[in-house]
């Protein structure tokens, strides 16, 4: 639960019964400009959302909205108020479906989710409430929006975790998609022998390949700078994968520090590598036994964020929602 998130969420007004909003929509209170002031905006399974309940929820937006040029605010409206109607939508379905759960917020539960918040974003408790209220809403609101969010969390947990499974292969492979990625950002202290091809004969070519086949062979770390100096070529200094053809990149990328290449052809010729050291992001990741768990947590999380897609989605199949605006 990120701070942040936490600060710009605002509270739902929670509705007594549909007969008193039935009401106050009949009764609905105008300005003397005859702007309505309050309606219902959706009945989620006969459970109306009022008018007021999103313009609230969309205050925390507004002066954002009022930054854009004037002829982009109404759109921007129109979709701010569309989509806090569905986040809202969505709310009032799994506070349905934490009733049929017997599922329940205790006042402790949020004072320690709010105890948790405040030790991840480092603040005191005078500080953290400072910042609270500096967002425009008081610790009531925000303590009601931690309720909120404890409520999706257990009704999520309990209807869509047994969908998840995360194996050890998974996790490997996450690990291995990184590790490549961190090479490819990598850099590359490299000297190369470089033996020329200046036709597009394809015996002259053979040739050349015979050649470096042959003198791959012969080569070593100790050996290299001589070969260098026999045939031609050079030390690059510190390369990246941008500064090299993506056949070359590929070619560096496989090799670990002190090890030589297999010949490659480039544009202008067949280049041997020797790769003399690495500064890479691999050694950021760490290894595969100390990322692992971190790992773990991520893909569960992403799993459990497509299910919850597909749960919500299951939800407002399943019920009546009328929307209104």
């Amino acid at each position: 639960m990120r701070l942040q998130k936490a600060l710009f969420a605002l509270t739902l007004s929670a509705l007594a019964t549909t007969s008193i909003v039935g009401r106050a929509q009949e009764a609905a209170p105008k300005k003397e400009s005859g702007e309505v002031i309050e309606r219902i905006v959706a009945v989620v399974n006969g459970d109306p959302l009022l008018l007021s309940e999103l313009r609230t929820r969309a205050t925390p937006y507004l002066a954002r909205v009022m930054q854009a040029p004037e002829m982009q605010r109404m759109q921007l409206m129109q979709q701010l108020y569309g989509d806090l109607l569905t986040q809202l939508i969505d709310e009032r379905l799994l506070e349905q479906e934490a009733r049929k759960l017997s599922i329940a917020i205790t006042t402790t539960d949020v004072e320690r989710a709010i105890q948790n918040v405040q030790r991840q974003s480092g603040l005191k408790d005078p500080e953290f409430w400072e910042a609270v209220r500096g967002q425009g809403f008081t610790p009531e609101n925000y303590k009601s929006d931690v309720r909120r969010q404890l409520i999706r969390l257990k009704v999520i947990n309990q209807k869509v975790r047994t969908r998840v499974n995360i194996t050890e292969d998974d996790v490997r492979r996450r690990y291995d998609e990184q590790l490549r990625k961190a090479r490819k950002s990598a850099s590359f202290a490299v000297s190369h022998v470089f033996l020329s091809v200046d036709s597009d004969s394809v015996t002259k070519l053979a040739q050349v390949r015979s050649q470096a086949d042959a003198l791959k062979a012969k080569l070593t770390p100790d050996n290299f700078d001589a070969a260098i100096r026999e045939h031609g070529g050079g030390d690059l200094g510190w390369v990246s994968q941008s500064d090299l053809p993506e056949v070359l990149a590929g070619t560096l990328i496989a090799l670990e520090p002190g090890q030589i290449s297999e010949p490659v052809r480039g544009p202008a010729g067949i280049h041997i590598f020797h790769l003399r050291d690495r500064r890479e992001g691999e050694t950021a990741i760490g290894s595969y036994e100390t990322v692992k768990q971190n790992l773990f947590s991520e893909l569960l999380d992403q799993a459990m964020a497509r299910q919850e897609i597909a749960y919500l989605e299951e939800l407002r199949k399943q019920s009546l929602v009328s929307r209104r605006l």
